[in-house]
């Protein structure tokens, strides 16, 4: 009896799945059901980097296809800054895509070393013969194919060291000396450093990061607004402190006066000059006037105005909607690491969106003339062999953490 009821129950299911099944008319039929596959990490995000990375060599070429005119690149070809960026976007490339195979928990025991390591790199840069200067700032390591920014690197170090000092530090959170102090004194450490390059634009980088993992991490309100009240007044000592520092606030105020327009408010001058000219739709792709050698550093610091005089206000708007919507979709990835229980990797990626998000705004309010000039490159966009390679290198972990994540809502172990 039992072989006869499994032979009959087999045989209706087999009839069931061959035969077609009418309801109100319409005729069903049963198909196998297949599981729905979750992609292993945000493909949105990817896409938009892609998007800005390819703009960005664009501009680049555009920005700096007529340096060579001048006297000061004549022995430069007109592909040599394009050239370069394209080496130094593969380089970031197959960075990523190494650092991608990395776990966090991995970068978790590697934070503190990471850090340390950038200190000994932001000393040997001050070091003659070893660290290269350029305008008066000791900023770089010459690597042959590629100059290395130290100061980029201790970005991405003070990130992953400060998301795992906040674990570390949970339980004592609440207390001032034993949770904040150590980490205002590691970060004062960089920046007596960074000073002394003088890079006072990764300083601030820096330390926006840290407060922002600080705050996310949970430390009292109370104290968070006492130690960005520090920051601030330390902000502004140093400028009132330094002659060319406080010239370059005058010359923001007021670049078009007698004194600076041909100072020290000529790079803001000319870069409002490039966006007005740009108008709504811009002059056209290769029809800047601006960077045919009126707007200095057009092709790093300021390839925003080569952006706004080429593509106008819609080409603007379009860079800068790109940065929110990507600055807002990795602060959700953190936000979800930490609903799952993964507070390193979620600080982690949440201090990778403040970074991105706060260069960004930095650079387009100085091409615009909103904030006083300062000497940061568009993140992915401008030229420069070692932003883009860290660039690329924290998005990467980003976007392991939101392969971790996904793993993890499967079901699986990352």
């Amino acid at each position: 009896m039992a072989r006869l009821s499994g032979w009959f129950s087999g045989l209706g299911k087999a009839a069931s799945d061959a035969l077609p099944v009418r309801t109100g008319g319409q005729s069903l039929s049963r198909t196998p059901s297949t599981p729905h596959r979750m992609p292993g990490f945000d493909q949105t995000l990817v896409w938009v980097t892609l998007a800005l990375l390819m703009w960005g060599l664009i501009m680049v070429y555009s920005a700096s296809v007529a340096m060579p005119d001048n006297p000061k690149f004549a022995r430069y070809a007109h592909t040599h800054f394009l050239l370069r960026h394209v080496l130094s976007m593969a380089v970031a490339f197959v960075a990523a895509v190494l650092v991608f195979q990395i776990p966090m928990s991995t970068w978790e025991k590697l934070a503190p070393w990471l850090f340390v390591a950038s200190l000994l790199l932001l000393i040997l840069v001050l070091v003659p013969f070893i660290g290269k200067g350029v305008n008066g700032a000791r900023r770089w390591i010459s690597m042959g194919f590629m100059n290395f920014q130290p100061s980029e690197l201790a970005k991405f170090a003070v990130l992953l060291y400060a998301a795992d000092y906040m674990v570390r530090k949970m339980e004592v959170k609440e207390r001032f000396f034993r949770a904040v102090m150590p980490m205002a004194v590691a970060i004062a450490v960089v920046g007596l450093l960074l000073l002394a390059e003088p890079d006072m634009g990764a300083f601030m980088v820096i330390s926006v990061i840290a407060m922002g993992i600080l705050f996310l991490g949970g430390v009292n309100a109370r104290m968070f607004f006492v130690i960005a009240a520090v920051v601030v007044i330390a902000f502004g000592l140093m400028v009132m402190l330094s002659d060319w520092r406080r010239e370059r606030i005058f010359a923001y105020l007021d670049p078009w006066s007698d004194k600076y327009s041909m100072g020290k408010g000529y790079q803001l001058s000319h870069s409002l000059i490039a966006f007005g000219r740009g108008e709504i739709f811009g002059v056209g792709l290769g029809g800047s006037i601006e960077k045919l050698h009126w707007l200095p550093e057009a092709h790093t610091d300021f390839l925003l105005a080569v952006i706004g005089e080429e593509f106008g206000l819609l080409g603007v708007l379009s860079v800068i909607g790109m940065f929110m919507w990507m600055t807002r979709r990795i602060m959700h990835i953190g936000r979800q690491s930490i609903a799952l229980d993964r507070l390193f990797a979620g600080l982690v990626a949440q201090g990778v969106g403040i970074w991105m998000g706060f260069q960004a705004f930095i650079n387009m309010g100085v091409n615009l003339g909103a904030l006083p000039t300062k000497g940061l490159t568009l993140p992915l966009m401008s030229y420069g062999g070692s932003a883009i390679l860290m660039n690329l290198i924290a998005l990467a972990v980003v976007l392991r953490i939101d392969y971790e994540n996904r793993t993890l809502m499967r079901g699986g172990r990352p």
